[in-house]
């Protein structure tokens, strides 16, 4: 395949950003997204110019450090899958694709495609601990927890916090990865001695770093390639209204 490639440089926070424009040929449809940007970049450093910037590590599917904006969507134009396991077979011969980094005022530009997303490392840091009990493992049935409630937190615990609900948000809001970490906990019981100031020091982290507020417009479930749902929003704030 041969591509149009529209793709943001930036080289630092402090500059101004714009578009550039590549063509790139010999794309084949079994290459992942980021193995394509390889090929620029490879195409690129051969012939002298500074190649794109963008953020990975595992490449599996489970960090979430890969998330760029894709023709106007999080992570692509797929839904349930990081941009790393984007397969270009959903994309066409001859097809322009715009490539961006999130924009989002707590998420500035690093270089080109790279964000810093030390705000959620923040936000989680502010939840502090949960109760347990160190050394050797206890017996599984100690501490009972209905499958409904186990199953619940374990969808919330997927959240890879790649930022994709902020970047989707028109109000880069951060409600979705903050109430899938105070699911995670709230559902079960050793994370409720700690519940109610878990959840006020989170939110107040969060606004503290500027996100914006929820007006559900549902964008982030929409968007979230681990399909976090929206009920953890509904159930953030119920924690954080009788945690006063």
């Amino acid at each position: 395949m041969k591509l149009r490639l529209k793709i943001w440089r930036q080289k630092n926070a402090k500059t101004k950003g714009a578009f550039a424009f590549y063509d790139l040929d010999g794309v084949s449809p079994d290459m992942s997204f980021l193995e394509m940007l390889d090929s620029l970049n490879k195409k690129l450093i051969e012939e002298g110019k500074d190649p794109i910037a963008f953020d990975h590590d595992c490449r599996e599917g489970i960090c979430g450090s890969c998330g760029m904006f894709i023709n106007g969507y999080p992570h692509g134009p797929v839904p349930g899958l990081t941009t790393c396991l984007l397969s270009m077979r959903y994309f066409k011969d001859g097809e322009k694709i715009v490539i961006e980094p999130w924009r989002a005022k707590p998420f500035p530009v690093i270089k080109d495609l790279i964000v810093d997303r030390s705000a959620f490392d923040k936000i989680q840091i502010a939840g502090g601990f949960i109760s347990v009990t160190a050394g050797a493992a206890s017996e599984a049935n100690s501490i009972l927890v209905r499958k409904k409630k186990s199953d619940e937190a374990f969808d919330s615990a997927i959240c890879i916090g790649c930022g994709a609900c902020v970047a989707a948000c028109k109000n880069a809001s951060a409600m979705l990865f903050v109430s899938a970490k105070i699911s995670q906990f709230a559902l079960l019981p050793q994370g409720r001695p700690e519940a109610k100031e878990r959840v006020r020091a989170m939110i107040v982290e969060m606004d503290k770093q500027g996100f914006g507020t929820c007006s559900n417009t549902g964008a982030c479930e929409a968007q979230c390639p681990k399909k976090i749902k929206l009920t953890n929003i509904a159930r953030l704030n119920r924690e954080y209204y009788s945690a006063f």
